[in-house]
């Protein structure tokens, strides 16, 4: 078996609508998560501003 070399430890805040804040340990600013272009359509929201979704940063981490 492979040994672990790491656990992740983040702790999710909601805020209003779509918006979220992941607080990464080890990291102080908070990743800001919500909605935007296509995505906010599927979904029929308009967010106040418009921030980057989850599948944007799994894509980024997947492409990098």
């Amino acid at each position: 078996m492979a040994e672990l070399i790491h656990t992740s430890h983040v702790k999710i805040v909601k805020d209003k609508g779509p918006n979220r804040r992941a607080f990464i340990e080890n990291f102080p600013e908070p990743v800001r998560y919500g909605v935007h272009g296509g995505i906010k359509k599927f979904y029929g929201v308009e967010p106040e501003e418009e921030v980057p979704a989850t599948i944007d940063h799994v894509v980024a981490a997947v492409g990098g």
